[in-house]
């Protein structure tokens, strides 16, 4: 491999003061015990931006276990990428040992059998501790493809982990023993252009995780980047791949979007690139409604008021968002037994919970912009569970400000407010009664 691009300290603008000291503790503790550690990924990329990093990820030389060894406070997840996730509280640091690309699977022939494609597919190396499914299914068109690769456990160096990454712009490391940005794949002078450029090949990459266009297109409307033109024409092919990818994993993108602060730009641009259409065909329909794109657009409006995405803005409150402007949601009463869906996103895997939590959510909203609601009523709906997430709706789409003030002043006097006011006559007292003169006396 060549030789990586070092940008010193003087040349860009990260300074040590912006980075999270956990971070900073975890980076100095892993020299400390001789491995090579690295800031990595989005956080260098925000940086570089002057834009607040949402996480700070760390690349080291180390092994999860050698990690774990190391802090106490350390945990060990993931199937397909093992992860140490080193705890701080409530914040997490993630610590990924570096890794090499795994080769995917040889494409078996369009018109061969199951049986033929398994075994075309090597045996897992125990070495390597990497697998990938047996089927590998022909492409539309009867053309051959690659198969997804499903575990990625292979450790490598940091050049090799470099060029495993989806984007150049999310490739490039900061070292905190010289300050210096280490640039293998050529991402500071795309930083410059402004460009999304994939790191090979794009329809290779978009063919081992179809998720790398959904995010490549979220990338450059969160950052006002532009497409290079072989991911544009990448993604024209393989839009389509994108109904392949692990339906959780796509709800979890969307739930990302909605909760950037720039959902109606990125969905717009899902829209244009042919990705929404596969992700939620409700929506793509009413891409045009005047009605998605205002609650789109107030529920962006609100989030710009924060510098992270608080937690008031619950799934619930995000998939309304969505969802509401597009479809009717049935705010009938139903049997437990009856799980008929009250809403659908596609074929996402849209929780039970998060649906009856906007269902409650949106049965409150008439009584919560009633101003002849009793008090009695009024305190019962302070202490209702969805009344915090019913509140924050109000907030974003209600469009009534006297009742956002009135509720958020009875909110911040207790579960026991409102009260009637005193009137300044007093209360009787329950009176003793009196025996009867027949009655045995005590």
């Amino acid at each position: 491999m060549a030789a990586p691009t070092i940008v010193s300290r003087a040349d860009h603008p990260i300074s040590r003061t912006r980075i999270d000291p956990d971070a900073l503790r975890v980076l100095y503790r892993l020299r400390k015990f001789n491995h090579t550690a690295y800031l990595v990924g989005g956080g260098v990329r925000d940086l570089l931006l002057d834009r607040r990093p949402k996480d700070f990820d760390i690349g080291t030389s180390a092994h999860p276990h050698e990690v774990k060894r190391i802090f106490r406070n350390c945990w060990i997840i993931g199937r397909r990428f093992r992860l140490a996730h080193v705890k701080f509280g409530n914040k997490t640091i993630e610590v990924a040992t570096f890794r090499r690309q795994v080769e995917p699977p040889p494409a078996a022939p369009p018109d061969a059998s199951p049986a033929a494609r398994s075994a075309a597919v090597p045996p897992e190396a125990p070495a390597a501790r990497s697998a990938a499914p047996p089927d590998v299914p022909a492409a539309e068109g009867g053309v051959a493809r690659r198969a997804p690769v499903r575990r990625d456990n292979t450790f490598g160096s940091p050049e090799e982990d470099a060029f495993r990454r989806d984007f150049t712009i999310n490739a490039l490391f900061y070292d905190i023993a010289t300050f210096a940005i280490i640039d293998y794949v050529g991402g500071m002078k795309d930083l410059r252009r402004r460009l999304i450029r994939c790191i090979g090949e794009p329809g290779e990459r978009f063919h081992e995780d179809p998720v790398r266009m959904l995010r490549a297109v979220t990338f450059g409307a969160r950052l006002g980047f532009r497409l290079d033109a072989p991911v544009r024409e990448a993604i024209a092919e393989h839009h389509g791949l994108i109904a392949q990818a692990a339906p959780a994993r796509l709800l979890e993108e969307l739930y990302k979007i909605l909760r950037g602060g720039l959902a109606a730009r990125t969905f717009g641009s899902l829209s244009r690139r042919g990705l929404l259409q596969h992700l939620a065909p409700e929506v793509e329909r009413c891409r045009n409604s005047r009605r998605l794109r205002r609650s789109l657009l107030a529920l962006d409006a609100w989030r710009a008021g924060f510098d992270a995405a608080p937690d008031s803005l619950s799934n619930a409150i995000l998939l309304g968002s969505l969802a509401v402007p597009v479809q009717e949601v049935d705010l009938a009463p139903r049997p437990r037994e009856d799980r008929t869906p009250r809403l659908s996103l596609g074929d996402l895997p849209v929780p039970r919970r998060d649906i009856e939590r906007l269902r409650q959510i949106l049965l409150l909203q008439p009584r919560l912009v009633d101003p002849r609601l009793p008090a009695r009523a009024a305190r019962g709906i302070l202490t209702r569970e969805c009344f915090p997430d019913a509140l924050t709706w109000l907030r974003i789409h209600g469009g009534d400000p006297d009742a956002v003030a009135r509720w958020e002043d009875w909110a911040a006097q207790g579960p026991g407010q409102p009260r009637r006011r005193h009137t300044g006559r007093r209360r009787r007292g329950r009176r003793r009664r009196r025996p009867r003169t027949d009655e045995p006396q005590p």
